[in-house]
């Protein structure tokens, strides 16, 4: 497949395409500094402006599936406001381009933890990550409005770290997975496995999942 990736050289962004390569996917890298990509014969880096509708547009045209890892960065005091707006211009231009296969990558703020009670409107949720949070919860009500294209929202689970590759993981909808009585983590290397699972062959479209280590 000929892939765009957003936000090719972030922590989940390069996993992912690190994992897209390896399965022989050609993919455009959409960054702000071209310099950070990795060089790869299946890699074409691109500086591409996030919060520009029509800059994402001219960026995944022609593409098969656009994949969003975008972030405007965890130290960003208006880092909410910044989410939304990237957000809004990323959906835009690939509404615009005509691409129907958009996957996003959120937060594990807006799962579950129990009936009506989100993770981010708990007291224990962590005061440095609630802006971005509540700023990727938005996005994903915004998704849930669109009728048009065959989008996915994947929520990581409530522990998200480096480490290897195993292939495996278990999949959720809604609510947080647990290992037990604790939240369930996952390395990034395999969320970006089912990341590419799901768009190589869909299995919830229009909807948002989650995952984690099985």
């Amino acid at each position: 497949m000929k892939i765009a990736l957003i936000g090719a050289t972030g922590f989940v962004g390069s996993a992912i395409l690190q994992e897209l390569t390896q399965r022989g996917h050609q993919v455009t890298a959409l960054v702000s500094n071209v310099a950070k990509v990795p060089a790869h014969e299946l890699v074409t880096a691109r500086a591409s402006n996030a919060y520009d509708a029509a800059d994402m547009a001219a960026a995944v045209a022609g593409h098969d599936a656009v994949i969003s890892a975008f972030n405007p960065g965890w130290g960003k005091p208006d880092i909410q406001a910044l989410f939304l707006q990237g957000h809004n211009a990323i959906v835009a231009g690939v509404k615009a381009a005509g691409v129907a296969d958009f996957l996003e990558v959120g937060g594990a703020g807006s799962l579950y933890i129990a009936p009506g009670v989100q993770l981010i409107d708990t007291p224990e949720f962590p005061a440095e990550w609630k802006e971005g949070a509540l700023g990727a919860r938005e996005a994903l009500n915004l998704l849930r409005t669109e009728s048009s294209l065959k989008w996915r929202f994947v929520s990581p689970p409530v522990f998200l770290a480096p480490g290897e590759r195993s292939g495996q993981y278990r999949l959720g909808g809604d609510d947080v997975l647990f290992a037990g009585e604790q939240p369930a983590g996952i390395s990034v290397a395999d969320l970006a496995v089912a990341i590419v699972d799901e768009i190589e062959t869909p299995k919830h479209i229009q909807q948002r999942f989650t995952v984690a280590s099985v």
